[in-house]
């Protein structure tokens, strides 16, 4: 999967900003990055301190950029430009150069300004403090009314090949209404495509069309039929039960009819519960990597990574995420 990816990017290689620039985690990716030349890595911080850092550590991070917000010789270009996103909550010039003194901030206004691709932050911050700016700043695309979340998971097969999944939304949208899901769906879909999955897309729930009743169970119903109406080219089922959803042998019983039955690929939670457990148990019991959480719906590719990640996650999280550029 990596490989595509990075063939991809070879052709048209971009800017990644990471925001948490002196962390041993971030400068080992970076020199990896670096090496592969398909990335070029932005790191924000006090210039001295990130380089003693790779030092001590070993990483070479030459033909890095490294920018610290506290010099940035555009700032009164950007902070005008941070009012003028904020103008309806009033902000001052003032205010805004101490907003943009964080990080956070400062990298994602970088990529409002077309000074980098994509930004990938979290190693520190909360994942709020990463989705933040990008709504404020970035903000989602036209018809999108909100910002979703999906974790591509991949496992060797026997074929030799990777096995992947989508599943969604598991770490922003608690309780999503029907047509929220309808927009994570549609956004999960076209995710999956970059990474090589060819959608068959599952709107979960312990009932299997019309098998059980409640609320829940009319809420995926009804999302599905919304979602199939409105992307009429993805193969999409549901209610489904997990088991109909990926057992052809339970398919041909409870959804004999069904194209997707059997054979998902594609995982719709009915909400932030279902979706963090069920990839969780997918990735320590079904030996899966997880790769996310992968934001969507965004002007932009930002993505969040664990405070727990280790190097190998960022770098992985950083062709992700430019490539989704």
């Amino acid at each position: 999967m990596f490989g595509k990816l990075i063939e991809i990017l070879k052709k048209d290689p971009k800017k990644i900003v990471f925001t948490e620039g002196s962390d041993p985690r971030i400068l080992e990716a970076a020199s990896r990055l670096l090496a592969g030349t398909f990335l070029h890595p932005i790191l924000l911080g006090n210039k001295n301190e990130i380089q003693h850092a790779a030092e001590e550590s070993g990483f070479n991070i030459r033909g890095a950029e490294i920018i610290d917000p506290v010099d940035y010789d555009r700032m009164d270009e950007m902070a005008a430009m941070f009012c003028e996103l904020r103008k309806g909550k009033g902000v001052t010039l003032e205010e805004a150069k101490k907003t943009l003194s964080s990080a956070n901030y400062f990298g994602t206004m970088l990529v409002k300004m077309g000074e980098a691709d994509a930004l990938l932050g979290g190693a520190t911050y909360s994942t709020a403090d990463t989705v933040r700016p990008a709504l404020q700043l970035i903000k989602t695309k036209p018809g999108n009314t909100i910002v979703s979340s999906c974790f591509i998971m991949v496992r060797p097969a026997a074929t030799g090949e990777n096995e992947a999944l989508a599943m969604a939304d598991c770490a922003i949208n608690i309780h999503p209404t029907e047509d929220e899901l309808v927009e994570i769906a549609g956004e999960t879909a076209e995710c999956a495509k970059i990474f090589g999955i060819e959608p068959k897309v599952a709107f979960l729930s312990y009932s299997t069309l019309g098998s059980g009743k409640g609320e829940d169970v009319e809420k995926m119903r009804n999302a599905c039929e919304k979602a199939k109406a409105k992307y009429p080219g993805i193969p999409m089922e549901g209610e489904i039960q997990f088991d109909a959803a990926v057992a052809p042998r339970v398919a041909r019983t409870k959804c004999p009819n069904s194209e997707v039955a059997g054979h998902a690929n594609t995982f719709i939670f009915p909400d932030i519960n279902a979706g963090n457990i069920g990839y969780k148990i997918a990735q320590r019991l079904g030996n899966f990597d997880a790769y996310g959480p992968i934001l969507l719906g965004l002007n932009a590719p930002i993505n969040d990574l664990s405070r727990g990640c280790d190097a190998a996650e960022v770098y992985s999280m950083a062709i992700i995420t430019a490539a989704l550029a």
